[in-house]
């Protein structure tokens, strides 16, 4: 009985570990590609509304999502799901609609316009 119980202890430190290790290594990508000036504030609301409500993305917003890059997208929505007023959210959910929104963006800025 007491190895189940230093057993659970021991999974609970690696889950709880691991989560840290997770929040450290989105802020370091955060901080070392300076994510966070990289897209403007109307921009990033556009972005978050779409990813983690329900809205639109403007072209304007589009490109500057994809300036920002996939690796700062990913490592912002994955920060954003580490907080607590996110709890409730399916994390699976929000990577879905995440990528969803990077692979539009993304579709849109590599299509040639109508007038070309």
């Amino acid at each position: 009985m007491a190895s189940l119980h230093v057993y659970s202890v021991l999974v609970v430190l690696l889950l709880t570990c691991g989560a840290v290790m997770a929040t450290k290594e989105n802020d370091q990508i955060i901080k070392e590609k300076n994510c966070e000036t990289k897209m403007g504030l109307p921009c990033f609301l556009e972005a978050f509304t779409s990813i983690f409500e329900t809205g639109s993305i403007s072209n304007k917003c589009r490109v500057e999502l994809v300036v920002l890059g996939k690796v700062c997208h990913s490592a912002l929505v994955r920060w954003t799901l580490e907080n607590p007023l996110f709890k409730d959210l399916s994390p699976a959910t929000i990577i879905a609609k995440s990528i969803q929104t990077w692979n539009n963006c993304l579709a849109l800025i590599d299509s040639p316009s109508p007038s070309a």
